[in-house]
Formats: structure tokens, C-alpha cells, sequence
């Protein structure tokens, strides 16, 4: 994917394998459940069959990626970054006054592994759904599986310290991660000199941004690769806040070549700001809600995958290939022509005021972003 002077990315937007995707893996945990409405995480699979068919169980852990594998594997990216929103552990005392909680089995950590992601971001509302118990059977499973972790730790310096990947040429390539209240990051989850946690900031402004924003300047390298993964705003919706709009601005200004948002449920809108790469919000990739109904008009069935290259020399932005796809029965698929159309149309529309322009190639299967050139 990369070459010529070129460094490609893979980046997805959230990954949920716990509730009924857990339930679906060789070894789920105990289905029950301390939400409000759905007390066993089997009932989202069923919810799914009624919506689309029978799902398999037990399935191979590779399962949930379904056609995601062999795309990503195809586009040979010189890196990938994912953020997980499960905790991996056996541990069931959940956090008290969260509506929903993740979680998967450590013994199904290939369903993770199985994408080969070189990063894993933990900086987000559902890395401690089982707690800082839970959190460190999550710090502990994914080094075991000699996995790079960024936004989460056990004191405050671990979880703001960047993942560090070696790229071709002997470069970096260096992972932020960040949680924003915006997204649901309860405040006491914040890392401290004293106790694990997430890497947290209440807003924009906050002096966690601030300091972020002075360890990029700080660390750093020419010819490093800076992303800055960042958990933010609401879940839908295609309007980004303008405060969220500015931190996004503020960390390319600091030095950031990609910032890299999720949280929505949705894809929102590409930006190029200073012909570096804003995504305000990836959309789900893996997640158990097929059969959940209420917000139709998102197509939150719809998932993208972000193929991102810049240039080598400066960080600027090439191009973003998106290839759309959707869940069907818990495993990801080709979405179908009039779904990718459907998404350029929304998505072009949402991020042409963001300085980005869409384009579909002929056979009307696969996205590219590039920015506007305005006169």
C-alpha cells in the first residue's frame, strides 16, 4: 500500500467483541448481563437471526471480520490501528451506573489478533466496563499477545505515553490515544500517578489536550509518522461540535499527521485541514447490533474500512480509500452497489465543508477522499 515515497495506514473506527459476539466465539463467558433491557448477551444474537438469519456458533475466531480479512490484507498496509471497546477478562463484577458493558474472554483474543492490528487503542467508555481489575487483565492479555496498547494504563504516565511502530526506512510510527467526556468516558476512569486508567480529558480545553498537544511538539522525530486516536463526540449525528472541530485543528497544529476519531455509531465527515487527515468519527466496524432498531436513518449496518497514505516527506495527505461494507448475521460483508453509493452521496455531502472531496470508482465498490483544491 505504501511505497514510492508513500506510507499507507489502516485505520477502522470501534471494535466491540464482547455481549453477543462473545457469546458466538469458542469460549464465551457467562451471557448475563447488567443492563437495564437485556439481561443475556445471547439475546443480541437472536436479535440478529431475526433480522438476517442464522449465525453459526461456535465460530471461528476470524469470524466477525468475515470479507474485512482478506481486504485488509490485500491493500498491504505498513501498519494498523484499531480501538477496542471490550475489556478482556474473566472477571464479572461490572462498574456500577454504566447502561451497557463489554466484555470478552482472554481465551478469544485471536478475534483480535486475527486482523493483525500493530496498535490497539484502549482510550475510550468501555476499556474499564469490569472495572481497573478488568483493565489490567486487558493490559496484561493483549502484551501477552505481544500487542501495542496506547490510551490506557496503570498510572498516568503509561496511559499517555504513545505506541511506537517501526515503519520501512528505519521511521516511526507513533499512536496517541485520548478519551474525551464527549464520548461517555466516565471522569474517575482518568489515569492518575497513583492508579490505572484511561487517558482522559473532560474537553478540548482541558489541561490532559493541552498536554498532549506539548508532547507532540516534544517527541516528535523527522521522518515520524504522528497519529493521534482520539475518542470523541456523540453517536450520531453528522455534525461534529466546533469544539471537537477545534481540538482536531489544534493537534495537527501541534504536529499530529492524522487525527483519528470514533465513537459515532456512523461514519462522519472526512476533513483536510492543512492537507492533513481529521476523520471526526469512523463508524462501528465489528459490533453485535444488527437487531437494534431506533436510528434507521444512520444505516449504522453500513462499516467502512479507512486506507490512508501520506506523503513520506511532510505527513501531508495522498488519498483515503474507504471500502464499504455490512454486517450481516455478526460478520462483515461487501456491502452492495446502491450501499456504497448511498454512503458516497452522505458522506460527500458531509464532508465537502471539511475541504474533502468523494469520488466512487466505476464499478461503484470502493470510496476515495482526497482534499478540495480550492482556487
Amino acid at each position: 500500500m505504501g511505497g514510492g515515497g508513500l506510507t499507507g495506514l489502516f485505520l477502522c473506527g470501534d471494535v466491540m467483541l464482547g455481549r453477543g459476539i462473545d457469546q458466538i466465539l469458542p469460549h464465551p463467558l457467562d451471557p448475563a448481563l447488567p443492563e437495564r433491557y437485556v439481561r443475556d448477551a445471547r439475546d443480541y444474537v437472536v436479535l440478529a437471526e431475526a433480522r438476517f438469519g442464522p449465525v453459526p456458533r461456535p465460530v471461528d475466531p476470524a469470524y466477525p471480520w468475515g470479507e474485512a480479512l482478506r481486504l485488509i490484507d490485500d491493500a498491504g498496509p505498513d501498519a494498523r490501528v484499531v480501538n477496542l471497546e471490550t475489556s478482556v477478562t474473566h472477571h464479572d463484577v461490572p462498574v456500577p451506573g454504566k447502561a451497557v458493558h463489554y466484555r470478552m474472554s482472554p481465551a478469544d483474543l485471536p478475534a483480535l489478533t486475527a486482523v493483525h492490528p500493530d496498535v490497539v487503542v484502549l482510550a475510550n467508555n468501555h476499556v474499564l466496563d469490569y472495572g481497573r481489575r478488568g483493565l489490567d487483565d486487558t493490559l496484561d492479555a493483549l502484551a501477552a499477545a505481544g500487542l501495542r496498547t496506547a490510551g490506557a494504563g496503570r498510572d498516568a504516565e503509561e496511559a499517555a505515553r504513545p505506541a511506537v511502530v517501526p515503519l520501512p526506512g528505519g521511521r516511526r510510527l507513533l499512536v496517541h490515544a485520548l478519551g474525551l467526556a464527549s464520548s461517555g468516558v466516565p471522569p474517575d476512569w482518568a489515569a492518575t500517578d497513583r492508579g490505572g486508567g484511561v487517558h482522559y480529558a473532560e474537553g478540548p480545553y482541558d489541561a490532559a489536550a493541552t498536554r498532549l498537544a506539548d508532547r507532540l511538539r516534544a517527541d516528535r522525530r523527522p521522518g515520524d509518522l504522528v497519529v493521534v486516536s482520539v475518542h470523541w463526540g456523540s453517536n450520531w449525528g453528522y455534525a461534529p461540535e466546533r469544539a471537537q472541530v477545534a481540538l482536531g485543528h489544534a493537534l495537527v497544529d501541534a504536529g499530529a499527521d492524522i487525527v483519528h476519531g470514533h465513537s459515532s455509531h456512523h461514519p462522519r465527515p472526512l476533513e483536510a485541514y492543512r492537507d492533513r487527515l481529521v476523520l471526526h468519527g469512523c463508524g462501528d466496524l465489528v459490533n453485535d447490533y444488527e437487531g437494534i432498531t431506533g436510528q434507521e436513518q444512520y444505516r449504522d449496518d453500513l462499516r467502512l474500512l479507512y486506507f490512508v497514505t501520506v506523503h513520506d516527506e511532510d505527513g501531508t495527505l495522498a488519498e483515503v480509500r474507504l471500502v464499504p461494507l455490512r454486517s450481516r448475521r455478526l460478520r462483515l460483508e461487501r456491502a452492495p452497489r446502491q450501499d456504497a453509493r448511498w454512503l458516497h452521496d452522505v458522506l460527500g455531502r458531509a464532508s465537502r465543508p471539511f475541504g474533502m472531496r468523494i469520488d466512487s470508482d466505476p464499478e461503484g465498490e470502493t470510496l476515495t477522499a482526497r482534499p478540495l483544491r480550492r482556487p
